[in-house]
């Protein structure tokens, strides 16, 4: 069972992987979830598609004040190491934030905008692991759901997702789902 993880969501202003414009995370730690963070993002490449921005409704006007990925990416780090590493210093801490499962539904999608936007800051990615509660919905629950999106499946496992596609939002959904399937 996993009882430690790192749920994570992102939303993009556009079809390009590293225009992440928003993050949410949860953080659980012996299968109860400990903390949470959100933030908008100024995507990189900075442009909005209409069709992202219908999907998420984040707008440019939201984001041009917004911190860069690798300032977001620090103070989630920090955040984490709160968590899970007290009293170590972030650096040390760094090491071991990598060990810790991330989860995702449809982790093919974040964990490749995790290491795009890596990639374009030029961060040493450190080869997160990923879970994905896609993959378990559709080993758990095959044909008996009509799909397995992510409201469908957090239902399916007794949760309500009220607020779909922002990013902390789909992020608890998400955690509760690993909890449940995982």
């Amino acid at each position: 069972m996993l009882r430690d993880f790192i749920a994570i969501d992102f939303e993009t202003a556009n079809q390009e992987p590293s225009s992440v414009c928003s993050v949410g995370v949860v953080m659980v730690r012996d299968g109860q979830v400990e903390d949470s963070f959100y933030s908008l993002i100024q995507p990189e490449p900075n442009y909005y598609s209409y069709w992202c921005q219908r999907v998420h409704g984040i707008t440019q006007i939201e984001t041009d004040d917004a911190p860069v990925f690798p300032k977001v990416w620090k103070q989630l780090e920090e955040r984490i190491a709160d968590i899970f590493f007290s009293g170590q210093e972030l650096d040390d801490a760094r090491y071991q934030i990598a060990a810790l499962p991330f989860v995702a539904h449809n982790a093919r999608f974040d964990e490749g905008c995790l290491k795009a936007v890596f990639r374009v800051y030029q961060m040493d990615y450190p080869d997160y692991r990923f879970y994905d509660t896609l993959t378990a919905s559709r080993r758990q629950f095959g044909h008996s759901l009509p799909n397995h999106q992510l409201h469908t499946v957090a239902a399916a496992c007794g949760y309500n997702l009220e607020n779909h596609h922002h990013a902390l939002a789909d992020a608890e959904a998400c955690a509760a789902i690993a909890l449940f399937l995982l």
